[in-house]
């Protein structure tokens, strides 16, 4: 079931990039893995999925040892500043940086390391009051204090869309993620390159792609839903 459903993502993914004239290496599929057992995400390894994405830091960080060492594990959960410590050098990339605290807080971890971590802004461009992210306002002020933090390079953007039942109500959000990202880059700031877009969930990925994204983070569509331990 999981090579089936890998293989019908896959498959929608081409055609995303088809339609958009874009190149499938564009793309990276990150297959989001949160309340998932090892042993099913060792399963996706085998069908060989690499790149995969967790909420949660204790599930990050049990994930990691278990699981082989060449996976890239993605943090795009709400990430609280007291647990930075936990993932600083296990997460490949940290997408839900919404504050100047939160990025200090990766700053001052990841000196301690000696390493430099690598973020995404996540924004909140439906200005949706129970998710997290910066409104679109506030985006560039932010990205220009924290450019100069030694050791965070800002690689993108991130949003997380409302979940709507008709994936095209969501071109809009894409849209302006996507063209916030343009703007940015005319700003030339030192040590910022926005050149990834992480936009797009199980429901409207193919939309996304169609407006530029490079990350998607599919979870019900590759491991159908959720396990929720009650």
């Amino acid at each position: 079931m999981l090579e089936e459903q890998l293989r019908e993502v896959e498959k929608k993914i081409q055609s995303a990039c088809d339609r958009a004239g874009r190149n499938r290496s564009e793309v990276t599929l990150i297959a989001v893995s949160k309340t998932k057992p090892i042993p099913v995400l060792q399963e996706a390894y085998d069908l060989g999925v690499r790149v995969f994405g967790e909420n949660k830091v204790q599930e990050l960080t049990e994930k990691y040892e278990a699981l082989p060492d060449d996976i890239q594990w993605h943090m795009i959960g709400h990430l609280q500043t007291n647990k930075v410590k936990y993932i600083i050098d296990k997460a490949d990339l940290i997408h839900s940086v919404d504050s100047l605290k939160l990025a200090e807080t990766i700053e001052k971890e990841a000196a301690k390391k000696g390493l430099t971590v690598r973020i995404l802004v996540e924004v909140n461009v439906a200005e949706e009051e129970s998710k997290f992210g910066l409104k679109i306002a506030e985006v560039i002020p932010f990205i220009e204090k924290i450019a100069a933090f030694p050791h965070i390079r800002v690689c993108g953007l991130m949003t997380i869309a409302p979940f709507v039942e008709n994936p095209e109500e969501n071109r809009p959000i894409f849209a302006n993620l996507h063209k916030l990202s343009v703007d940015i880059e005319k700003k030339n700031i030192d040590n910022v390159n926005v050149s990834i877009l992480s936009m797009g969930m199980t429901n409207d990925y193919e939309v996304a792609i169609e407006e530029g994204a490079t990350m998607v983070r599919v979870g019900t569509g590759i491991f159908g839903a959720r396990n929720y331990v009650v």
